[in-house]
């Protein structure tokens, strides 16, 4: 059984490398680091300061260009459409109607419909007449003229028969017998003979043709390929690759070092200057915040709530002392008003309420 299982596969080793790469490689690449280092740099910056401007300007620009577009275009456009275009259509389309659509309806219905009914029997009464013309007297007329130039044909029929015959007879040992003969016994071979000669000379002018192109233009261009083209295009790929090779590894590789750089500025950065405004807030200014909270505003926010009660106090003492001063006017120009007499209601009001132990009920009272 082992010895009908198939072979493994083996992994396919690289193909050995020539000294030219070899000898391009380690420069190419040293150099391409060395110009590619300060290009990725830069676009990583270009690209940082790119991100910071599109979160801290270009976004709430286009946010407010956006919203002035819609104040200065949209939104006076959509007003116009819904209360002037919209209602100023409404009442056209109403006296339209009016004006157009039902004096067109009221004249198709009451004049048009009954002219266009009249019109019609009378086309009818005239459809029935040309029938009946067509089937009493022009039906048996055209039978009979039918029925005569059937006669006449088979007349004249029977004579241009034998004249055609007579003609045709003629027309064959005259004309077709003797075009046949000289087609078959003297234009064939001619042409045949022509044809043999005009393939031959175009045979022999494509041959020669044929080897001067092939010894003049081909075989030259030929070896320039194969001696001269192949070998510097191989060259050229080889340093092509390798450079782009080279270029890849320099931007991966300056990556990762455009990478650290960015890191060590920014930790740099954040002990310069984060770290310490971040001690500052802690320790300093938030302490004075709070105390300033505790010491200033809460006093001076307590100060400004019992000042808005007074007031509010003030106010509405002052309302009450305007309200008993216009009632004191009213009643010393008008006297005292009468009081309406009050009715007993059915249920006790305040203290003495319905309760399930009182007797207040017709039912339950002693």
């Amino acid at each position: 059984m082992d010895l009908e299982k198939p072979p493994a596969r083996q992994q396919r080793q690289p193909a050995p490398e020539g000294c030219l790469v070899v000898a391009v490689r380690l420069p190419v690449r040293i150099v391409a680091l060395v110009l590619v280092v300060p290009v990725r740099m830069v676009w990583d910056a270009l690209v940082v300061a790119g991100r910071f401007l599109d979160d801290t300007v270009l976004r709430p620009l286009g946010r407010a260009l956006l919203w002035l577009g819609r104040a200065l275009f949209v939104w006076p456009f959509v007003g116009l459409w819904r209360y002037v275009v919209v209602p100023v259509g409404v009442g056209l389309g109403w006296l339209g109607k009016v004006l157009l659509v039902v004096p067109a309806v009221w004249l198709y219905r009451y004049a048009l419909t009954p002219v266009g009914h009249a019109c019609a029997w009378v086309a009818r009464g005239i459809g029935a007449g040309l029938a009946w013309l067509h089937a009493r007297v022009l039906t048996p007329l055209g039978h009979y003229v039918m029925w005569v130039l059937r006669g006449l044909g088979a007349v004249l029929g029977a004579i241009g028969l034998g004249v055609f015959g007579a003609v045709a007879w003629l027309a064959r040992y005259l004309v077709v017998v003797p075009a046949l003969w000289v087609y078959e016994w003297i234009l064939t071979p001619v042409g045949r003979a022509l044809a043999w000669l005009v393939r031959t000379v175009a045979t022999g002018i494509g041959v020669t043709l044929y080897w001067i192109t092939r010894v003049l233009v081909v075989l030259p261009a030929l070896g320039l390929y194969r001696w001269v083209l192949a070998p510097a295009g191989r060259a050229l790929a080889v340093v092509g690759r390798e450079i782009g090779d080279a270029l890849g590894h320099a931007w991966r590789v300056a990556g990762r070092i455009s990478l650290v750089v960015g890191r060590f500025l920014a930790n740099l950065f954040r002990w310069i200057f984060v770290e310490p405004v971040r001690w500052v807030y802690r320790t300093v200014l938030t302490p004075v915040g709070h105390a300033v909270r505790d010491a200033v505003l809460r006093p001076l926010a307590e100060a400004a709530r019992g000042v808005g009660r007074a007031t509010r106090q003030a106010l509405t003492a002052a309302r009450e002392s305007v309200r008993q001063a216009r009632a004191d006017f009213r009643r010393m120009l008008f006297g005292e008003s009468r009081e309406r007499e009050t009715v007993a209601g059915r249920e006790p009001r305040g203290r003495e309420t319905r309760t399930l132990g009182s007797s207040t009920t017709a039912l339950t009272k002693d």
